[in-house]
């Protein structure tokens, strides 16, 4: 660990060694940089949005290529206009819906402007983005509010202005415009409209845009070759005004919703909005309190910003939204969530929201319940509300299974027995309306106990390992409910991984059929459906072989010959190093196997706690944190994959981890910060104290070196020590 990491400065009047909150109310929001991530492979975008909103406006700098799937990269100097819908921190690019960009005069060029000589003047905030373009004569800021995206233009001088209004434009995925088809209504004080769109999902999307002056003339531009959607160039009359201001209001469902939508924010101006916004932001980055240096709070409340940042409840106000199969649905509770990377969020960023918005839970569950009930199966990656097919598993099964686990299902919040059925379902229906790696091959995996590499083509060693998880997940939720038979038919496929662990390597191999090992085989060599196809995605042998212990880490440390062979393998998995890395297999921010930039390796580092050198695990860590995350903008290396690089951030500095992400427990290891405080509904704030290496609850020490939720729900400290108290 660095010095700066060990080093402690009372934060805000945290009560000595952490207690409870300050009486003044303190501004964490002021420690985050919505700028890290936003250069190389993090993909975050610096736009504006309020905690898990539907709307999110932000500068496009690029509208397609893997590089910008967040629209954004810091050192890009032009931008093409401010859209108002994005995911941040994503692997595939999608949405940027009805971009605006302001100009001052009425000469407009096709022309995207340039900002290059006053980049370090752009400025981001929770809440809040601001740029000046100076070649436009114009200086843009953005916010939004749960529903509405504000956009407020300050021109250099008043009079006439104009504004292009691109409803083709979107963050592509594929080649070539998307829009199918469009249907645009002049307003007096703007335009509304229905955009039918394919690119990573085919969808929905409603507007009603509104300006605060009224249109004074309206040009549609020449559609270009392939268009289908409207680019307007609207002009204005500021008169003795330098602002203008536009509001957008967005559905999935008609133009009547996004109506109401957009008048959720009537009464309250830009400032006011902005000032809610920080509110919200601050009212939650505040439920957890940390005793640390400057850098390390930066880090943190940078961190934990962008894992609040989605899921996105994108129902309208009215609580109707359009479901995953296109038909208008309720959304259950008024809340639907979608931006849901459940391949990569089950892991820590879900667990997170177990702990600090509790209250979000349910809602997010039910949506994947409501999902199940349009679709017939769970879902895997969903944006604006559609199933994306992304990544392979059963990756909501977890997410279920760890709330139902921690209690979330209490008072009927969750209909338990609904949603073991529907885990049921989606691990035992073939589903033919989905690709080859998605939620199928049952049939094969019961009859083989394993997914042979000559009967599933592409990713057998990985499907048969990340299937094992959703297998173990319905277990513990059907023995939860008294169904002793079928947790034991679920927690036997969940062994499937057994078959496909070779003694002579040590790691999960493919095998065909007829029980024959992949010859030739090279553990290093990673592969991936969309380059170098082979058995495992995005990572290699080595990186896959460790997935079981997300639901077994003690079958998996047995398998390798008890706690001595599982530190052995550990050992060897961090000092062997990865031939000619290429982040686009996986091979990314790396230590040995370990990559920390894709997530089959983020629990690895805390299965030295089941060994008898757990502070190898925490040394690791520590050079993780000081290595590959940072507070510039290249300050994440790898995709934050919507969260779920900043989620692990947080639970490492703060010392535990749900390394078996639904067994209803943590990971002990030693917290990066001097001391730390979590909100809780009920009773006061769990105070954490301490760096050393021997945990203890309360009065109880926890050798073992794990700790239940709901025994930290109860506590009243959770201290790490440097030795035994004497007797």
């Amino acid at each position: 660990m660095s010095a700066a990491l060990r080093r402690g400065v009372l934060m805000l009047g945290l009560l000595g060694a952490v207690g409870l909150p300050a009486a003044a109310a303190p501004s964490f929001t002021r420690w985050v940089d919505p700028f890290i991530g936003t250069q190389g492979t993090g993909h975050v975008t610096p736009g504006a949005t309020v905690p898990f909103g539907m709307v999110f406006p932000a500068p496009d700098t690029a509208d397609r290529g893997w590089s910008h799937s967040a629209g954004y990269q810091f050192q890009d100097r032009r931008i093409l206009g401010f859209s108002n819908t994005h995911h941040s921190g994503a692997g595939i690019p999608e949405l940027g819906d009805v971009l605006l960009q302001p100009r001052a005069g009425q000469a407009w060029t096709e022309q995207t402007t340039d900002f290059s000589a006053v980049k370090g003047n752009e400025q981001a905030h929770p809440g809040l983005y601001r740029v000046r373009l100076p070649g436009h004569g114009v200086s843009v800021e953005l916010s939004a509010a749960p529903k509405v995206a504000l956009q407020r233009y300050r021109f250099d001088r008043p009079g006439r202005v104009q504004v292009l209004v691109d409803l083709q434009h979107g963050l592509h995925y594929v080649d070539g415009p998307t829009v199918l088809s469009a249907q645009v209504t002049p307003r007096v004080d703007g335009l509304q409209g229905t955009l039918q769109r394919r690119n990573w999902v085919e969808r929905q999307v409603s507007f009603a845009l509104r300006f605060s002056h009224p249109v004074q003339h309206r040009q549609q531009l020449p559609p270009r070759p392939g268009e289908h959607a409207s680019r307007w160039l609207l002009s204005f009359d500021l008169g003795q005004s330098r602002t203008l201001e536009a509001r957008i209001g967005l559905s999935t469902v008609d133009e009547d919703g996004a109506q109401r939508n957009l008048a959720t924010a009537d009464g309250q101006d830009f400032d006011s909005v902005r000032a809610s916004a920080d509110r919200a932001w601050n009212a939650l980055l505040g439920r957890l309190r940390i005793d640390a240096d400057a850098r390390t709070r930066r880090l943190v409340y940078s961190a934990l910003y962008r894992a609040l940042q989605h899921p996105s409840d994108i129902a309208d106000a009215d609580g109707r939204v359009r479901g995953p199969r296109g038909e208008v649905i309720d959304a259950p509770g008024g809340v639907y969530y979608s931006t849901l990377s459940l391949w990569d969020t089950f892991r820590a960023s879900h667990p997170l929201f177990t702990l600090l918005v509790p209250e979000r839970v349910p809602g997010m569950v039910n949506t994947l319940l409501a999902h199940h009930r349009q679709m017939g199966w769970l879902p895997l990656w969903t944006s604006w509300g559609r199933e994306t097919y992304c990544m392979i598993g059963n990756p909501a099964l977890p997410v279920i299974a760890d709330a139902l686990l921690k209690g979330f299902g209490a008072g009927g919040a969750i209909d338990e027995a609904a949603a073991l059925q529907a885990m049921v379902e989606t691990s035992t229906r073939e589903r033919p309306d989905a690709p080859a790696w998605a939620q199928r091959s049952w049939a094969t995996l019961e009859r083989f106990g394993y997914l042979p590499l000559d009967v599933q083509t592409g990713e057998s060693v990985s499907l048969t390992a990340e299937l094992g998880y959703g297998d173990a997940a319905v277990a513990a939720v059907a023995e939860r409910l008294g169904q002793p038979a079928l947790a034991e038919r679920f927690r036997a496929r969940s062994r499937s991984w057994l078959r496909l662990f070779d003694d002579q390597t040590h790691t999960l191999r493919g095998k065909d059929s007829a029980g024959r090992w992949r010859t030739p085989f090279d553990p290093v060599m990673a592969t991936s459906p969309l380059k170098n196809p082979g058995d495992y995605t995005e990572a290699n042998a080595w990186q896959y072989t460790a997935t079981p212990a997300l639901h077994d880490a003690e079958g998996f440390r047995a398998r390798l010959g008890g706690a001595a062979g599982l530190e052995a393998w550990l050992d060897r998995f961090f000092s062997l190093p990865v031939p000619a890395p290429d982040p686009h297999l996986g091979q990314e921010a790396l230590i040995g196997q370990y990559a920390h930039g894709n997530e089959p390796s983020h629990h690895i580092t805390w299965l030295y706690a089941w060994t008898d050198a757990p502070e190898k695990g925490q040394r690791l860590r520590e050079q993780i944190v000081r290595r590959f995350y940072g507070t510039g903008p290249a300050g994440l290396v790898g995709n934050d994959d919507v969260g779920q690089m900043s989620a692990w951030l947080v639970f490492a500095v703060l010392g535990f981890y749900p390394a078996e992400p639904f067994s209803g427990r943590y990971v002990l290891g030693q917290p990066m910060v001097r001391g730390a405080a979590l909100w809780r509904p009920v009773g006061p704030w769990l105070r954490l104290r301490g760096q050393g290496p021997l945990p203890w609850l309360d009065a109880q020490a926890l050798p073992a070196r794990q700790v239940s939720h709901q025994a930290l729900q109860r506590a009243s400290n959770l201290s790490f020590r440097a030795a035994s108290p004497r007797r």
